[in-house]
């Protein structure tokens, strides 16, 4: 999220979180556009007043290198020609500034299934995950995962080379808040390593005290 008011950023991320979706808020075009390419977000949310390089720059910086959904805070009153622009240089909706989380979450919730049918295949490494047929392959062979085992290597593919907390495993996989479980995640990842032949722990790394990583190359 990228957004001049800090405040907004802050109270938008709390009413969030409790649905899922984790928020990072920078002020401005070009900490949004360094942080889009980092992170690789399901979705960015820009406002249309935004400083040094504006929504429209932004969003065509973004277009010429993926397609991830760029959604468009516009202020009440403002000229509606900024959403025209905007929506011809690619962004994927506009939505009313202060955000309202009824009105913007069922717009985000859309974006990340978008970007889930663009990935339903995941390939890093020797390792290729299909979505849609639930399906695992290590270096070309099929390798059977139990359901927990599957959802959980999904998650951590879909966050590849970024440090996941266990409360954000436990939330997204186990749709739990339960942090008292989370040594159900070392057994569960455990198991993981073994079925996909990580034993020296390269692929999936512990991050101590934190939780995980997956490691791309």
């Amino acid at each position: 999220m990228a957004d001049p008011d800090s405040d907004l950023i802050r109270q938008l991320a709390a009413a969030l979180e409790p649905e899922g979706v984790e928020v990072t808020g920078v002020a401005d075009g070009a900490q949004a556009l360094l942080q889009a390419g980092a992170l690789q977000p399901d979705a960015v949310l820009i406002s249309a007043s935004l400083p040094i390089i504006g929504p429209l720059d932004f969003v065509r910086a973004v277009r010429l290198d993926r397609a991830v959904p760029v959604l468009l805070g516009i202020d009440f009153g403002s000229d509606a020609e900024q959403a025209v622009h905007a929506l011809a240089a690619g962004a994927t909706a506009c939505v009313a500034r202060p955000y309202r989380v009824l009105e913007l979450l069922p717009l985000v919730q859309a974006a990340f299934r978008r970007q889930e049918i663009d990935r339903a295949v995941l390939v890093i490494g020797n390792v290729e995950l299909d979505v849609t047929a639930y399906q695992v392959k290590v270096s070309g062979k099929i390798v059977h995962l139990p359901l927990r085992e599957f959802e959980l290597l999904h998650y951590l593919m879909r966050n590849a080379d970024r440090t996941v907390t266990r409360d954000q495993i436990m939330r997204n996989v186990w749709h739990s808040a339960d942090t008292m479980s989370t040594n159900t995640i070392a057994v569960h990842v455990k198991r993981l390593r073994a079925r996909l032949g990580d034993v020296d722990d390269r692929m999936i790394q512990t991050v101590r005290g934190v939780g995980y990583r997956l490691v791309s190359s």
